[in-house]
């Protein structure tokens, strides 16, 4: 009885310790490549939901996911949900995904008529 109880508890911890890996490794930027690029499009979702705010955007018939900031930096960024609704053009700097199947950008900045909301300022390169 006592070693199932104790098969149990280390089953937990390491599927804790899985979870917590697999959340550390998406937010980092190390799926990420490492030159920062454009993509212009038209707002098709927001999500505010956790574990942090999210848009789809359609950029040249495709839908792309862009991964914003952790709340609090989206916030401080001035990014709040009223700031954009669908339909909304949108301009994104950031960093794509270094797997060019996948559609997915981690933005350092995003421009909604004609407004900055700099997510990442530490990480924006001159001239952007």
């Amino acid at each position: 009885m006592l070693a199932t109880g104790l098969r149990r508890s280390l089953a937990v911890l390491a599927l804790a310790g899985l979870c917590v890996s697999a959340a550390y490794a998406h937010h980092g930027w190390s799926w990420a490549e490492g030159e920062q690029t454009t993509l212009e499009g038209t707002i098709a979702a927001l999500s505010f939901a956790p574990p942090h705010p999210t848009l789809e955007v359609m950029a040249d018939g495709r839908l792309w996911r862009i991964d914003l900031g952790n709340p609090r930096q989206t916030e401080r960024s001035g990014f709040r949900e009223d700031s954009a609704e669908v339909g909304d053009r949108v301009i994104v700097l950031g960093n794509r995904h270094k797997d060019a199947s996948q559609l997915v950008m981690k933005a350092v900045r995003i421009t909604i008529g004609g407004r900055n909301y700099d997510m990442y300022p530490e990480r924006i390169k001159a001239g952007n």
